[in-house]
């Protein structure tokens, strides 16, 4: 019987024991179905890998509805300390109200927790239904910024005293020009938060051999801003992992060619690399954005591969790390064993090569191909494939499990 101990981390790397104790969020909505399918495939991956070796030990913890029901408070103190204290945790999807009531949940983890990095790493299954004609060309990893921007939730609404503060001191001190009754939200940005997550991208580039890392950022028009991300970010590249890049400046002086062992590194304004996205994907593999470009631009890179019900997310410090579903609570499919749980399921395999056990993601991955190559789904991709057969959330899980080989 293997006894439940802590994740640590020394001299910046985890140290995982054989049965680690992992706090897990069910999530709102759907999460009470797609929590109990993930659960299962990570067991049943942990188990087929190390046999009786390794074993996950689960201990639940509350944020959202649930926590809010039970509590009074949508993300309980508790819940931060346990994710600070166990290093390692995963969660379904939240509830987070349009235009007013909470402020996100999803937000405030990441905020308070300093997990300064989102990765979304968006890749197609084959015989997934997708819009576009080669989907398999998109192979892409985003790090978007987490903390700052204008998610930072720095704003005052139309009209309050607080907004016509702000607004008086910009026009009468800063001599900008703002209508009357605007609502203003700040936009800040810093070296520290823009470098580090550089340094992090960088970093993985390096260790999985990804070949090319884009800059994307909107600095044509924002010159201090996101024009100031781009300069930092290459300072890292330049000043930090100079052995390790080429800079497509240089492309020139080299015939066109990335001398070999060589990271390409680049960068694209936004507009332009949702463009290239769609066109040219084979070209970008590691791409690193201010907050509000890397959400929108993880979102459309999902929608090509299948939807956010294809695509796993994970949110990443240096002290602790929460892997996520990156789709909604779909609060109507609640409790009818019906919803798609490939985005929480992925998100494991994520958490899983983040614990170091990649021969257990390893087997998830191949369960997942195997299922989908098959037409064995859940109603939203067995609707669009002719021919496929309907499974329920929990039998799709069955199914994954049958197929890890």
């Amino acid at each position: 019987m293997l006894n439940g101990e802590k994740i640590t981390i020394e001299n910046g790397k985890l140290k995982v024991p054989n049965a680690p104790i992992l706090p897990f969020i069910e999530g709102d909505g759907i999460g009470v179905d797609i929590w109990p399918a993930t659960r299962l495939v990570m067991e049943k991956a942990v188990e087929k890998a190390y046999g009786s070796g390794r074993k996950i030990i689960w201990k639940e913890i509350f944020a959202g509805e649930k926590a809010y029901k039970m509590t009074g408070n949508w993300l309980p103190g508790e819940t931060l300390q346990a994710i600070r204290e166990y290093v390692v945790a995963i969660k379904g999807p939240l509830t987070t109200p349009i235009g007013g009531g909470i402020r996100s949940i999803n937000v405030a983890l990441r905020q308070l927790l300093d997990l300064y990095a989102c990765i979304r790493p968006v890749r197609y299954f084959g015989g997934v239904p997708s819009p576009l004609k080669e989907p398999q060309k998109l192979n892409v990893v985003i790090f978007r910024e987490n903390t700052e921007d204008v998610y930072a939730g720095i704003e005052w609404a139309s009209y309050t005293p607080e907004a016509e503060k702000v607004r008086n001191f910009l026009v009468n001190e800063m001599k900008v020009t703002i209508r009357e009754g605007s609502a203003i939200g700040i936009k800040p940005m810093s070296p520290f938060a823009s470098k580090r997550l550089a340094r992090m991208a960088l970093n993985y580039a390096k260790k999985t051999g990804r070949k090319t890392v884009t800059f994307m950022h909107k600095g044509n028009i924002m010159k201090f801003t996101e024009g100031a991300f781009r300069q930092w970010c290459y300072e890292v590249a330049e000043n930090e992992f100079g052995d390790a890049t080429f800079m497509e400046s240089q492309l020139k002086e080299h015939g066109g060619k990335v001398p070999e062992g060589k990271i390409l590194v680049n960068d694209r304004i936004a507009d332009a690399m949702f463009q290239m996205v769609l066109l040219r994907p084979e070209e970008y593999s590691v791409i690193v954005t201010p907050n509000l470009d890397g959400d929108f631009l993880s979102d459309a890179c999902a929608a090509q591969v299948g939807g956010l019900g294809m695509a796993p997310g994970a949110n990443i410090g240096d002290t602790a790390a929460c892997f996520e579903a990156t789709h909604g609570t779909a609060p109507t499919h609640a409790g009818k064993d019906k919803a798609n749980p490939t985005s929480l399921i992925l998100s494991g395999v994520m958490m899983l090569e983040h614990l170091g056990w990649t021969e257990a993601a390893y087997l998830v991955i191949n369960g997942i191909e195997r299922t989908i190559a098959q037409k064995t789904v859940t109603y939203d991709l067995e609707r669009q494939m002719s021919g496929a057969t309907l499974l329920k959330s929990s039998e799709y899980a069955d199914r994954i499990v049958a197929n890890m080989g």
